[in-house]
This record gives C-alpha cells, sequence and structure tokens, in this order.
C-alpha cells in the first residue's frame, strides 16, 4: 500500500527551488476559500500592490500568472509577438534559447543575438542587430541567466530599443528580490519572473508585468492571441477591475497565499535590504571558495550574487560531488546545463537560503567533500576567509 509522502529535510543551495520561508509555507496551509469569495478579492487587490512594489513599477497589468516561470514566459511572447514579425533575441545561455523557441512558435521572425555562456549580452551586438533590421519590433533578453549566473545590462538594453522604436521583452526570473531590478526607470515593456527563487515561494507562479506600451500593442493585435488561457485581455477579466472579478479560471488560491505572504515579508525587510543582504553573504561565500581554490565561471563585474556558478576542479565527478553533498549534509547545489554540464556547480544565495549558517554549512561540506576525493583544493581555508569578510 502507498502511504503519505513525507519528503526528507534538504538545503536548497542550488539554482531553484530556493529554501521556502516557514511563514510561507504556514500560509499556504491555511483554509482554502473559493477564488471569487470577496475575501480572496481583497488579497488579490493586495498582490498586485505587493508586485508592483517588487518590479519597481506603477503598471496596472502587473499580476502572478497560475503556472511556473515558463508560462510567465509565454505570456509575455504569445501576447505580443505577431505572425510575421522580426524579434531580436539574445542567448547567451539556455533560457534565451527558450525565448527563441517561443518566437518561433509563435510565427515570429527570430534575429538571434548570441554570447558566450558566462558572459553577458553584448550592447554592441545588439545595436548592429538593430542597425541590420530596423523593422524589428521586440527585443527580448534574460536580465539574470540562470544557466550560468551572469547579469545582463537590461537598462542600457531597454534604452537601445526604445531608440530603435521596439518593445521589449524581459526574463527576471533569477533576478526578482535578489538584486537591482527597475522596471519603470529602466523602461522595461514585458517582464515575467518565479516565486522559487528569491521570493523564497514554491515553484508553480509567475509574476508578471506589462507597460503600457505592451498593453497598446495587445489591444491593437490583428491575429487573435492562440493561446485561450494566457490571453492577457481574457486574463484581466478576473485580474482587473477593482473588486469585482469575472470567472476565468480557478486560481491556485493556497498557492497565492504563499506568494502575498513572501511578498509582505520583502516589504517588511525592504526591497534594497534584501538586495544588499544577497550581496553581503554572496562575498563571503566568494572568499570562502576563492581561499579553497574554486574559480568563478563569471567575470566580478556580472555576477550574481544569488547564483554563482563556479568551475569544477580538474579531475574531479563532479556529479558524485553533489550526490555526496546530498547524501552526508542534506544539501542541494546544482549541475551545468547544456554547454557547460559536467564542468560548472550552481550555488544558489536565494531568498531564505541567503544567510550566514548556509555559507558556513555549503564551504564546509564542499571542502570536506573535496579533500576526501583527493581534489586539487586548498584545506582549512575556506571558512577562515569567509569569517574573516563577516567580521570585517
Amino acid at each position: 500500500m502507498i502511504k503519505s509522502f513525507h519528503p526528507p529535510q534538504r538545503i536548497l543551495m542550488g539554482p531553484g527551488p530556493s529554501d521556502v520561508s516557514p511563514r510561507v509555507l504556514e500560509a499556504m496551509a491555511r483554509p482554502t476559500i473559493g477564488h471569487l469569495d470577496p475575501a480572496f478579492v481583497g488579497m488579490m487587490d493586495e498582490l498586485k500592490v505587493l508586485l508592483k512594489a517588487a518590479f519597481r513599477t506603477e503598471n496596472e497589468l502587473t499580476m502572478p500568472v497560475s503556472a511556473p516561470g515558463s508560462a510567465g514566459m509565454e505570456a509575455c511572447f504569445v501576447n505580443l509577438v505577431e505572425p510575421g514579425e522580426k524579434v531580436i533575441v539574445c542567448q547567451n545561455g539556455v533560457f534565451g534559447g527558450r525565448m527563441k523557441e517561443n518566437v518561433e512558435r509563435f510565427g515570429g521572425e527570430c534575429v538571434l543575438v548570441s554570447d558566450e555562456w558566462g558572459t553577458p549580452v553584448s550592447v554592441d551586438k545588439v545595436k548592429a542587430a538593430f542597425e541590420a533590421h530596423p523593422d524589428a519590433k521586440i527585443l527580448a533578453f534574460v536580465h539574470a541567466e540562470t544557466s550560468t549566473g551572469v547579469r545582463s545590462d537590461a537598462q542600457a538594453l531597454c534604452k537601445l530599443a526604445q531608440q530603435y522604436g521596439a518593445l521589449t521583452i524581459v526574463d527576471a526570473v533569477t533576478s526578482l528580490g535578489g538584486t537591482e531590478l527597475e522596471v519603470d526607470a529602466w523602461g522595461i515593456d514585458a517582464i515575467y519572473s518565479g516565486t522559487q527563487k528569491c521570493l523564497s515561494c514554491p515553484p508553480g507562479i509567475s509574476p508578471v508585468s506589462f507597460g503600457p506600451k505592451a498593453v497598446a500593442k495587445v489591444q491593437a493585435r490583428e491575429s487573435r492571441v492562440p493561446s485561450w488561457f494566457l490571453d492577457k485581455k481574457l486574463v484581466m477579466g478576473y485580474w482587473g477591475g477593482e473588486g469585482k472579478r469575472a470567472y476565468h479560471h480557478t486560481a491556485p488560491v493556497n498557492s497565492l497565499y504563499a506568494l502575498h505572504e513572501a511578498l509582505v515579508m520583502l516589504q517588511e525587510e525592504g526591497l534594497e535590504n534584501a538586495h544588499k543582504r544577497h550581496d553581503h553573504h554572496h562575498q563571503a561565500l566568494k572568499a570562502g571558495l576563492e581561499a579553497m581554490g574554486i574559480q568563478f565561471l563569471v567575470e566580478e563585474a556580472y555576477r550574481l550574487p544569488q547564483l554563482n556558478t563556479v568551475i569544477v576542479p580538474e579531475g574531479v565527478d563532479e556529479a558524485a560531488v553533489r550526490s555526496a553533498l546530498l547524501n552526508n549534509y542534506g544539501l542541494e547545489i546544482g549541475a551545468g546545463l547544456g554547454a557547460l554540464a559536467g564542468k560548472v556547480w550552481r550555488i544558489g544565495l536565494m531568498g531564505a537560503a541567503c544567510n550566514r549558517r548556509n555559507v558556513t554549512l555549503c564551504l564546509s561540506a564542499l571542502e570536506s567533500t573535496l579533500v576526501q576525493m583527493g581534489a586539487p583544493v586548498n584545506a582549512g581555508k575556506a571558512l577562515a576567509a569567509a569569517e574573516t569578510f563577516y567580521q570585517g
């Protein structure tokens, strides 16, 4: 007979999901009510206010999509890309490739701008693409590339798109709540994120925001949006309006409780303080890893504090290390994806997982495991380096 499932206790320091705060888990366990209940509708209005603050925007069309971040991505592309339109897509990792897939599946013509994995999107290459394709309607890029841990200059890229009269679609799945992100100030037209990274929620919800130009394009579409569920005109009947909602779908009520609680926690901490916390513990982790002799993939100026991609030492079985960390310490770190598979580890410091205890555990567990495997690392230095940083 199959019995109740009780997951093991893990410390999640991979690329996501991240550790979920006990407050958020408690929120999920609250009584389920109807998705058109007046009390729930009131919470929906609060959710929109909280999401606006997190995105740093006044966009009215700011809401959570009832599905994971990949659906948030698709919501942006399916509403904004019309058949035959040119879209400049920047790929410097796995998730730029998924943007390309979306453009092509919805009938757009993709103009691909490629950069080496581990480097930011080249503003100069994007400018050259616009000069070669001045009729491009949209620029799409990943702000924080989860597969590499690199941050691209969203502000400069959006400014460039504006100069050529193009809209922007931005992937902020890993950046929201963890590093600077200014939707209005940078002129981002459409953006999507996920709950399972720096917001410390379970996966399954995707916050999105559409600016005035993006909304105008949706309203002026000549062709019907090919997705019924993700059609923003229809969804806004449920998420739009103050106090009154038209039925569209049965919202994931308890998951939205969780997002509400996570955003309340972000509000309490303060967005800038959350950014400082992620950077502070990243610096300690960096000091320990470098003292151990572990090298980072990404140049320091472009690194994401919440996602540290490091190069596996020569001769080390990276999968065996991850397995040992999981089995011996209950600690999860991530493997490389795509072109980086087998070559890097991705160590997350996201949301509730971004704390001093986890930095100390990760450094000590990783060092002990590597030493036992005979890896060429500097034993006995990592924790001291991190402690020196914390005490400084």
